[in-house]
């Protein structure tokens, strides 16, 4: 039955056969050989499904049969076959096949070859199955085994009669290596099959080389022709042997290459192990007499150099020398060429790139081969061939390369074609075929590296540059013609030559403009025409790029053409086109260097009868949409007749052609938004594609479709649209055969899907009915793929148009899927589309709850539960994205306890496409419910055991859902589905990490620890439980090596140690976890915090607790092999350094957690800077030994020293310049890693500086650190370790000499990159300091990335040297690039004001360029960077000086700074550029005041007075745009407006308006900000001329009193808010009225109001107070000024709260001290008797707090001031208000214990207070203290107390000196 025709039944069969094999032991011992063959038969004209089924079977069985189950053996005693019997077996299936042969699509293939291809496919696909099934460690012990059995089935003959047979068996065994090989060993195993693969090369070469040598050089000679053009010669034996070990090689070599670049850099043990030789095993093989092991060697190559860059240069240098010293031998002229064109097109995959002069090197290589080649004949074909091919690989490194060698190439490319008309008509008459041929040869090459220069150099193709390429081209083109009648004279050999020109003209003209060559498009097009309708070819070949012209989804109706799978790349053999999935390297070497189409393993370019007429095609839909109307109906017509022409397989062949043809013409139409032409032009047009969709031939049914779609697109006429749909609608109602009935209805469905909607609405109806009675056509399963198929893209492209006809579809769907029978899988794959673009229309409704919809939903999900428990992996996937459609839509009704699972299930799934479907349905939910998937997916994993374990093989353990899919990166190589992975973690991670922070820690751990030292055994599991303060054992190796199998299989087979790109991915999983955390909580990253919520909630999880284990993790990956992964792990060491550097140690104060790990730190930067690292790991490096010398956490110059050595070694090899020894990258990468090297130590000395400056300011107050006990303790215990305050700066101090010297020049170059491009020929002709002119493109990104830390370094370094003063004048640093300008060369040195002068233009240029227009992208660090260094550099008197000459810099530099205020919001920001614009306007001061003090000097000459005045002048009109004033007030204005919006007038005024609500208080940064900007306000007038500052008070005092009124708001802990430190002004006589009227306001605000029940009366006093001090009488004196003052002191004196009087008793003793006494006297009369009767009444009611006790003192101590002013006569009247009042505050000794203490307090103040008074005024006390006698009686006993308490504390008191001494004023008045 397995061989029955219905290919179901063989796919049933063969599943049962397998679920037998578990039983029936027979099956795979005696009767083994006879299930082999039956499965052969089974295979033979097969399809996929049949072809998995079988090869299941057949490899299971295989594998059973060599390890049998255990069970079973001890049953009976069983032969066991042996590993060398099923290998046997397997390659007979391999090279003979099953009996009979079904030659399908054999006579595509000329006669047919004896084995059918689905067998091999299918065997091959077996083979894969019988390796996984027996394990990763049974491949690792019998590798060499196997791969030389698998090598074998290469070279046998039968494997390879034609070329294209041969390369099909080719990629059979690739497939099986890479599949096996690729997926199953780990990355050591992988590597140690490295080894077996190279003994495989260099065994095969030793036996080439005995074949060669046998005989003489001419032999070699036939031979070598033998192998290349499989034509018989007279060795037959020996070029058997070759051409059998050229295949060998050839699988060989990919695997290697294959093998390499998948391991990227872990696989350098492989490559520099001696004993292997890999380098020189590939390279011999470069001189293997067949091309195609060359080619193979080349390409390996290649991969080495790819995965381990460091090789790139060597590799290419060792080629260049090999192809010079060998010139004279074809094959190493080819070979090393060969080579070396393909390292070149790996360069781009380097990002550190190749140094410049190996282009140089290659040119003139190139060049000299060319120049040679007409030397010997014997070498002029590959000579020629292979500098063309150089030059065209050369092209591939970018314009920033080749624009050097533009010149010579234009001239090379002229030379190859004839000048005229004249010149080729001669070159007809002469030479031989030989001569032609080279001559062919050549220029396709030429143009071959035209193509090359113009697909890689766009920028380059200027106008003129295209006008000389056309020169040679259309040469080329008149050539074209001529050839024909060449090959006539010279034989048909040269035919194969012709065509590679044609090849290569076609491609460089589809790449240009069609414009260009439009002079030339009829013979262009008659040549395309002939090309693809095969006139002149008698082949039927056909085109391979139909399939990519029709439209993606279309497949599941073509049959024959796969999906995606993961047996793609041997499944296109079976494709029914010319040679499909034939494409091999010899087909065409320029493939050597171009990139690798996506997905694919190497560039595999189809044999040249089918590239040229893919080119043609190609081109001839570039050029048809700008052919003329005629020649358009012209070539349609033509098209149709040789259609008619041929007949049976041509005519299909021409058919296919043309209508790919007509395609990409009517595709290029579509893109040019160009129509199709008049009316006869679309006739023509509309019977060709209408004949087509009645021919037999689906694929071509399907080609029509399209193109009939494309043409109402293109025509986009409702008249034309409507006719083929009614064409249609009548064919579809009469015809009665399958063929017209499939054709016309996908007819249909195209016209909906290019038409739209829209322009197809009217048909709808009609379309629908008609596609539904064919979708019910039961007889015809076919036609009811086609009418579904349609039906689907009808719904997609309708859109809610459709919502009408919803519910018919969708019971025609239900009903279809209950009653198909289900092996007609197409039909069900089609009712899945339909259903998931039902479930599309219907949309967002499906969440609704009415009747209807509620159908329509249940309907749905029915549809999907029965796709789901289809057996068809394409029905199930689709099943899979209806699921997903309803859950985006209606998520509620989606049920996820059954969907994950099933999910879960698929994961594991042998099929690539259901695979995806899963896990692009996880990443959606995920994205919302990634907590449910997560444990509905460890539910799975639970209920696994419970039930007994038949069900689906489950990989899902311990580590859940998230463990299975990190498994999975390690496996799948697809592209999409491991990106889909990666967003499904990382969705998970967001929402899942912070709360199960120790499971996913533990999952990356794990992961990372997978050293590649594990190879495939398996550990057990990490216990991460315990806390790990084993810290000295921390060291040992054990715990890095182990690490957990993820995903375990139940039969014990460990998997695959996490790869390196794994390991990458969870090292960035990492970084994003802190992230995460940060965002979160701040407690994970308080150690103190994180152990007390630790202790309340043992649950609880914080990162800070797992330090170690991220500090272990960083240090893992940082050390690792792998290059990416070092990267990786530096960053998540810089992001652990960033976010955990100031967290404290709770046990030792004064320690912070960090610094326990700083030798691990050291240890994981130390590899780093080893001299073969790669300079961007370096780069990397650096930037965290300076965030880790930065972050303060090293306390120990000693240790700080090991990472500072590191940072000094490196500065050493910047300061060695650019002629450094042997260069392995590029030019940039050297500038990169200098300029890192140098950043580090700029932000080094940035910090060092900074704590400089802190330490200074700071011995001030350590003298009186009383407050804090717990500081001086701290300091006792650290002690000795305790940082001398500058020892960072000793550090750096001893490279600050040469360090200024580069960071200057690092300034200068940026200013030079900085230049716009009009001004590029002011850059210096050899570069700048640290970069070459080649590389100016990439250095620019570096310069970018690097030069704010060290503009800011420079400016603290000027300011701190007062601009470079204390070095000699430095002798300007030439930029010749050599290192000799770092010793400083003779220059003639500037005098220090030029050199201040430069440097100010610089740093000054950088700065106000960058602030200008910072590019969003830069980051906040550079802005502040940048703003800082400004600041510090405004500190030193030489740049103040600088930029107050110029007054426009100074403007300009505000201005800039103001632009920035409104692009940047960041409060930090803003401050900063407050203080740059603070230090601005002192500089104007400061300049202002010298100059008037030098004018002042020059006794007064009146000429200048003017500019002295300051800005104003004499009429105080202020420019804009010159005004430094101006420019000021209009940033503080912006700054004020922004944070205090009700500042803005015009806002209250505007209608749309709303009242405002009181505002929020301003947070803290804000205060800060507002205070600032308004100390500058204050400043500014004095920056004015009289008349000046007239023009800018009113607004400065409007905005001052504003934002008075805005902020004066009480706050809980009675600070003042420091906005309120107003105004001190000197007025001139014109400023009365103004402060006035300010005061006024100030009165006004400060009434009490219900609106502003919250405003602090404190605030407003002391402005109001300000206003008294600094003004004159004349200005206060006013009345009603100072009644309004006077209202307000006596609120405030009255005011309930104790805080407010004292404020107020402060502010009212300033006042009356004030020398100008008509000022204060008023004061005095009004407030002084308030004063006396609060502080009278105070005896009653004794203060309880503090404050109010505070309040009582202040109000004392301005009476006792008071006394002090007066004079002595009236001094009693005082005293006898000040005595009593303080005597009565005194208490008996009873209440005195047991008072409080506020009041206590007040008794000892009274107390000391009136000891004081006494002996100050004698008389006048005695006089008081003798008329009260009870206060005398009072006092004496509280003295005694007192003195009996104390007798020292008293005397201590007595001896206090006075609080304020008396001032001198005596007031002559008394008040009383």
């Amino acid at each position: 039955m397995i061989v029955d025709l219905e290919v179901a039944v063989r796919c049933a069969v063969a599943k049962c056969l397998l679920e037998l094999q578990n039983e029936a032991v027979f099956m795979w011992t005696t009767e083994l050989e006879n299930v082999a063959t039956l499965c052969f038969k089974a295979l033979e004209g097969s399809n996929y499904g049949v072809r998995v089924a079988v090869s299941r079977l057949l490899g299971t069985v295989m594998a059973t049969a060599l390890m049998p189950k255990q069970a079973a053996v001890m049953r009976q005693n069983v032969k066991r076959a042996t590993l060398d019997e099923v290998l046997e077996l397997m390659a007979t299936g391999f090279l003979r096949g099953g009996s009979g042969f079904l030659k399908s699509g054999g006579e595509m293939l000329k006669g047919g070859g004896s084995v059918s291809r689905e067998v091999r496919v299918g065997v091959t696909q077996a083979y894969v199955v019988f390796v996984t099934t027996l394990g990763g460690q049974w491949l690792e012990r019998n590798f060499a085994t196997f791969l030389s059995h698998v090598l074998d089935l290469v070279s046998h003959p039968r494997a390879t009669q034609t070329h294209v047979e041969a390369v099909y068996s080719r990629r059979c065994v690739s497939f099986m290596l890479r599949a096996t090989l690729g997926g199953l060993l780990g990355e050591k195993a992988q590597i140690a099959a490295g080894k077996d693969i190279c003994q495989a090369i260099s065994k095969q070469m030793r036996a080439v080389g005995k074949e060669i040598d046998g005989g003489e050089i001419s032999r070699f000679r036939a031979l070598q022709k033998a192998v290349v053009n499989d034509t018989s010669g007279e060795n037959k034996a020996g070029a058997a042997d070759v051409s059998a070990s050229q295949h060998v090689m050839v699988c060989a070599l990919k695997e290697l290459g294959s093998l390499v670049q998948s391991l990227s850099a872990t696989s350098s043990p492989l490559i520099q192990e001696p004993s292997v030789g890999l380098l020189e095993t590939v390279s011999s093989v470069l001189l293997h007499p067949s091309m195609a092991a060359r080619l193979a060697a080349a390409w390996c190559l290649r991969c080495v150099a790819v995965a381990l860059p460091y090789q790139l240069t060597p590799l290419l240098e060792r080629c260049a020398e090999r192809i010079n010293n060998l010139k004279s031998s074809p094959e190493a002229v080819s070979g090393y060429s060969f080579a070396m064109a393909a390292l070149l097109g790996g360069v781009h995959q380097c990002p550190l790139g190749l140094p410049h002069s190996k282009g140089k090197l290659v040119v003139s290589i190139a060049e000299d081969l060319l120049r040679t080649a007409a030397q010997n004949s014997r070498l002029s074909l590959q000579r020629t061939q292979a500098g063309w091919l150089l030059l065209g690989a050369l092209m591939t490194l970018g314009p920033s390369l080749v624009r050097y060698h533009l010149p010579k190439m234009l001239l090379l490319w002229r030379n190859v074609f004839p000048r005229s008309q004249k010149e080729m008509e001669a070159e007809k008459a002469r030479g031989d075929s030989f001569t032609w041929q080279v001559t062919l040869e050549g220029r396709a090459g030429a143009l071959c590296a035209m193509r090359s220069f113009v697909a890689h150099c766009a920028e380059l193709l200027t106008e003129d540059v295209i006008r000389r390429l056309m020169t040679p081209i259309e040469c080329a083109m008149t050539m074209m013609s001529h050839v024909p009648s060449v090959i006539k004279v010279h034989g048909t050999h040269l035919k194969a030559s012709a065509a590679m020109v044609r090849l290569r003209l076609y491609d460089i003209l589809a790449l240009l403009p069609p414009k260009t060559y439009e002079g030339s498009f009829n013979a262009l097009l008659r040549e395309l025409v002939a090309e693809f309708t095969l006139t002149d070819n008698s082949a039927n070949t056909t085109t391979s790029l139909l399939r990519s012209l029709c439209h993606y989804d279309d497949s599941v109706l073509m049959g024959s053409w796969l999906q995606e799978t993961d047996h793609k790349s041997i499944e296109d053999q079976l494709q029914p086109n010319s040679a499909s999935g034939s494409g091999a390297l010899e087909h065409d070497p320029s493939s050597i260097y171009l990139r690798v189409p996506m997905g694919e393993a190497m560039p595999g370019p189809l044999p040249l009868g089918v590239s040229v007429i893919d080119a043609s095609v190609a081109l001839f839909g570039v050029v048809f949409p700008h052919v003329s109307f005629k020649h358009r109906l012209q070539m349609l017509d033509h098209f149709a007749e040789c259609i008619k022409q041929a007949k049976g397989v041509r005519q299909q062949a021409v058919q296919l052609n043309i209508f790919t043809a007509v395609l990409s013409a009517l595709k290029g139409l579509a893109e040019n938004k160009s129509t199709l032409g008049p009316e006869e032009v679309r006739k023509s047009a509309l019977a060709l594609v209408m004949g087509a969709l009645d021919n037999p031939n689906p694929i071509l049914r399907c080609a029509a479709g399209e193109a009939l779609g494309r043409m109402a697109q293109v025509v986009g006429e409702a008249t034309f649209i409507a006719r083929m749909a009614q064409y249609s609608f009548d064919k579809l109602r009469s015809a009665r055969d399958v063929v017209s009935r499939t054709g016309h209805s996908l007819a249909l469905g195209c016209l909906h899907r290019y038409v739209g909607g829209i322009g197809s609405g009217q048909h709808l109806k009609t379309s629908v009915s008609i596609l539904l009675a064919l979708a019910q056509d039961g007889t015809s399963h076919e036609v009811q793929t086609w009418a579904l198929h349609s039906l689907a893209l009808i719904v997609d492209s309708s859109g809610p148009m459709y919502r009408g006809y919803v519910e018919p579809t969708l019971s025609l769907v239900l009903t279809l899927l209950l009653t198909v029978p289900p092996s007609h899988t197409e039909v069900h794959q089609c009712l899945g589309r339909c259903l998931g673009a039902l479930i599309t229309t219907v949309g967002p409704e499906l969440q609704g709850n009415g009747a209807t919809i509620s159908t329509i939903r249940s309907s749905c999900l029915v549809g999907c539960a029965i796709m789901q428990g289809h057996s068809d992996s394409l029905v199930q996937a689709a099943a899979i994205s209806c699921l997903q459609q309803l859950h985006m839509f209606a998520p509620r009704h989606v049920n996820l306890s059954s969907l994950v699972p099933c999910l879960c299930v698929h994961l594991c799934s042998s099929h690539l496409l259901l695979r995806r479907a899963a896990v692009a349905c996880l990443r959606q939910l995920a994205q919302r419910e990634a907590a449910e998937v997560c444990e509905y997916a460890m539910s799975l994993a639970r209920n696994k055991d419970s039930k007994d374990s038949t069900t689906v093989n489950l990989n899902i353990t311990e580590t859940g859902l998230e463990g299975v899919l990190f498994g999975m990166l390690d496996r799948e190589t697809d592209r999409k589905l491991c990106h889909d992975i990666h967003d499904t973690l990382g969705h998970m991670l967001s929402s899942l990490a912070v709360d199960k922070l120790s499971h996913w820690l533990k999952l990356c751990k794990d992961v990372l620890a997978a050293t590649t030292e594990a190879g495939g055994g398996v550990v057990a599991p990490v216990d991460l439980g315990k806390e790990e303060d084993d810290s000295e054992k921390q060291d040992e190796i054990d715990d890095d090596i182990m690490f957990t199998a993820l995903g375990e299989d139940h039969n014990g087979k460990p998997s695959v140690a996490p790869r390196w790109v794994t390991r990458v991915f969870a090292a960035d999983c990492l970084c994003r976890i802190i992230l995460l955390c940060e965002n979160a909580d701040k407690t994970h990253f308080d150690l103190a915090a994180a152990r007390s919520a630790k202790a309340k909630n043992p649950k609880g999880d914080l990162l800070v607790l797992h330090l170690s284990d991220l500090i272990r993790m960083a240090f893992m990956a940082a050390t690792d092999n792998s290059n990416q992964l070092r990267m990786a792990g530096l960053q998540a060491l810089e992001d652990i350094i960033k976010k955990f550097a100031s967290v404290p140690e709770p046990e030792f104060p004064g320690h912070v957690i960090l610094e326990q790990y700083q030798a691990n730190v050291g240890a994981a930067l130390r590899p780093a800077f080893s001299p073969d690292t790669p300079s961007d790991i370096t780069a990397k490096a650096c930037q965290v030994c300076s965030t880790w010398i930065g972050s303060g956490v090293v306390s120990d110059l000693n240790d700080l020293r090991r990472v500072h050595n590191l940072l000094v070694s490196s500065l050493d090899k910047v300061q060695a310049g650019k002629g450094s020894s042997s260069q392995l990258y590029s030019e940039s990468a050297t500038t990169m890693e200098k300029l890192a090297v140098l950043k580090a130590w700029a932000e080094v000395y940035v910090v060092a500086m900074k704590i400089k400056k802190e330490a200074e300011s700071r011995p001030v107050k350590e003298v009186k650190a009383g407050g804090g006990e717990e500081e001086e303790e701290e300091e006792e215990e650290v002690g000795a370790d305790i940082l001398p305050p500058d020892s960072l700066i000793m550090l750096v101090q001893p490279e600050l000499p040469s360090l200024s010297r580069l960071w200057l020049a690092v300034l200068r170059d940026y200013a030079l990159l900085t230049l716009p491009a009009e001004f590029s020929s002011q850059l210096p002709p050899d570069g700048g300091a640290f970069y070459t002119p080649e590389t100016i493109d990439t250095a620019r990104l570096h310069y970018r990335g690097s030069w704010a830390p060290v503009l800011h370094a420079v400016a603290l370094w000027l300011s701190s040297t007062s601009f470079g003063e204390e070095e000699a004048p430095a002798p300007h640093p030439q930029a010749s690039g050599a290192p000799v300008y770092l010793q400083g060369n003779p220059v003639p040195t500037q005098s220090l004001e030029e050199l201040v002068k430069d440097r100010m233009h610089l740093m000054l240029g950088v700065s106000i360029e960058f602030l200008c227009f910072p590019r969003p992208e830069e980051p906040i660090e550079h802005v502040m960077s940048c703003l800082q260094a400004l600041c510090t550099l405004l500190d030193s008197p030489c740049a103040r000086t600088h930029i107050s000459e110029d007054q426009l810099l100074g403007v300009e530099l505000l201005n800039v700074l103001h632009r920035l205020l409104l692009t940047r919001d960041p409060p930090a920001v803003q401050l900063q550029v407050t203080a740059v614009v603070q230090e601005t306007v002192r500089a104007a001061q400061d300049h202002l005041t010298q100059q008037r003090d030098a004018q002042g000097k020059e006794d007064g000459g009146e000429k200048d007075s003017l500019c002295l005045q300051g800005e104003g002048g004499e009429t105080g009109e202020l420019l804009p745009g010159k005004s430094l004033v101006f420019a000021a007030m209009e940033l503080l204005v912006f700054i004020l407006v922004r944070h205090l919006p009700q500042l803005n007038t015009r806002v209250n005024e505007s209608p749309s308006h709303l009242p405002l609500r009181p505002q929020p208080r301003l947070p803290e940064e804000s205060t800060r900000l507002v205070a600032h900007t308004v100390t500058i306000l204050a400043e500014l007038s004095s920056l004015c001329s009289p008349a000046g500052s007239m023009t800018i008070l009113p607004t400065v005092l409007f905005l001052i009193t504003g934002v008075l009124k805005e902020t004066a708001m009480k706050t809980p802990d009675n600070s003042i808010p420091l906005p309120v430190s107003g105004l001190r002004a000197y007025p001139p006589p014109q400023w009365t009225g103004l402060i006035r009227s300010s005061l006024a306001s100030v009165l006004e605000y400060s009434q009490p109001d219900e609106s502003r029940p919250d405003m602090d009366e404190v605030s407003m006093l002391t402005a109001m107070t300000l206003f008294l001090l600094s003004a004159s009488s004349e200005v206060m004196g006013v009345t009603v000024l100072q009644r309004g003052c006077m209202d307000r002191y006596r609120n405030a004196l009255n005011s309930p709260d104790p805080w407010v009087q004292a404020r107020c008793y402060q502010l009212l003793l300033s006042v009356f001290q004030h020398p100008n006494r008509a000022l204060s006297t008023p004061y005095i009369h009004v407030l002084a008797p308030i004063m006396v009767e609060k502080l009278k009444g105070v005896e009653r009611s004794r203060p309880g707090t503090g404050t109010e006790l505070q309040a009582v003192q202040e109000g004392i101590r301005v009476l006792e001031n008071l006394v002090g002013m007066v004079e002595d006569m009236n001094r009693v009247q005082l005293l006898a208000l000040l005595v009593p009042t303080l005597v009565s505050y005194l208490l008996d000794d009873n209440a005195f214990s047991s008072a409080p203490p506020a009041s206590k307090g007040l008794h000892e103040f009274a107390l000391q207070n009136l000891m004081r008074i006494g002996p100050l005024y004698p008389a006048a006390f005695k006089t008081v203290i003798g008329a009260a006698p009870e206060l005398k009686t009072r006092l004496e006993s509280a003295v005694r107390a007192n003195q009996a308490s104390s007798k020292a504390k008293a005397a201590a008191l007595l001896a206090q000196p006075t609080v304020q001494a008396a001032p001198t004023i005596k007031l002559k008045t008394s008040f009383f």
